[in-house]
């Protein structure tokens, strides 16, 4: 299959395809006037590619999952029961992480206050500047999603209902 091909059947754009195979995710041959063909069983691995990318997997590991693949074959349904095993416990971790955000914020942005010094939001010590410029999600330790943030009824200082409920 032609480069065009492959995306009007996988509804990827070219330029994705030439990216995809530059970083080793799917590969073709060149025929004798040098122009790419690609075997069809391409079509599953990006597909596999798309939904991985979908659910958030970063494509250095769905990279590191496809080269484990022997001879670089296509995924087969076993070859994804294993894969989307292994990233579903990393979906669940970032969805846990993701619903304390939220119950976080709607009590802090609830109140009002932002306090600085008791807001569940904060970034103490400047701990995230380590990772660089730029906003960043400072995930919580696992003891702060199975209990109440507290902090954010600290920090609004009797002002929220929280605070106000004796919480």
């Amino acid at each position: 299959m032609t480069v065009g091909e492959v995306a009007a059947r996988s509804g990827v754009a070219v330029s994705a395809l030439h990216f995809y195979e530059s970083k080793g995710l799917i590969h073709s041959e060149r025929n004798a006037g040098n122009q790419r063909r690609f075997a069809r069983e391409v079509l599953r691995r990006v597909a596999v590619i798309k939904v991985a990318q979908r659910v958030g997997v970063p494509l250095a590991e769905i990279r590191a999952a496809l080269g484990e693949l022997p001879n670089g074959r296509t995924p087969t349904a076993a070859d994804w029961n294993r894969l989307s095993a292994r990233w579903k416990a990393q979906l669940d971790e970032r969805i846990g992480q993701l619903m304390l955000l939220r119950d976080q914020l709607s009590g802090c942005i609830g109140c009002g206050c932002l306090s600085m010094q008791a807001c569940p939001l904060r970034n103490p010590g400047d701990q995230l500047s380590e990772q660089g410029p730029g906003p960043r999600l400072m995930p919580a330790p696992p003891e702060a999603a199975a209990a109440p943030a507290p902090a954010a009824a600290a920090g609004c200082q009797g002002r929220c209902p929280e605070a106000a409920a004796g919480s």
